[in-house]
């Protein structure tokens, strides 16, 4: 599931950066259209990121055993949901309340970092030596 939400997440970076190049960009600020490259290279980075979460989950049994790294997914999941999501519709409807949701966004994908960390931690740990 992480790795399907990971590559929407990615398809969604890829098609609101079209829109917001070639449908917005004459109807917004400078400023909101720097917003909205911000939201747009947050969403490609950590798409990228939920992918590979996804297919380290899917590949690796010893791997995933390790809740950390499944809360980590879940939760670049619901920050880049919030944080760039929030962005796009405030800018495309001219809802400046959901830039709110951003800081909220931007918290869990701390958290999904720090949890990525305390994860390779973890399995760096548990690994097998090579001789």
């Amino acid at each position: 599931m992480i790795l399907a939400l990971g590559a929407i997440l990615g398809l969604i970076s890829v098609v609101f950066g079209a829109y917001a190049t070639h449908g917005l960009r004459d109807y917004v600020t400078v400023e909101q259209f720097e917003f909205l490259l911000t939201a747009i290279r947050y969403n490609q980075v950590h798409a990228a990121v939920i992918c590979a979460i996804g297919l380290t989950l899917l590949n690796t049994q010893r791997i995933s055993n390790v809740k950390c790294l499944s809360w980590s997914g879940s939760a670049f999941i619901v920050g880049t949901m919030l944080f760039s999501c929030s962005i796009y519709v405030a800018i495309s409807f001219d809802i400046p309340q959901l830039y709110n949701l951003a800081p909220i966004g931007a918290i869990f994908i701390m958290i999904a970092w720090l949890l990525l960390i305390v994860a390779s931690v973890i399995i760096l740990r548990n690994r097998k030596p090579f001789l």
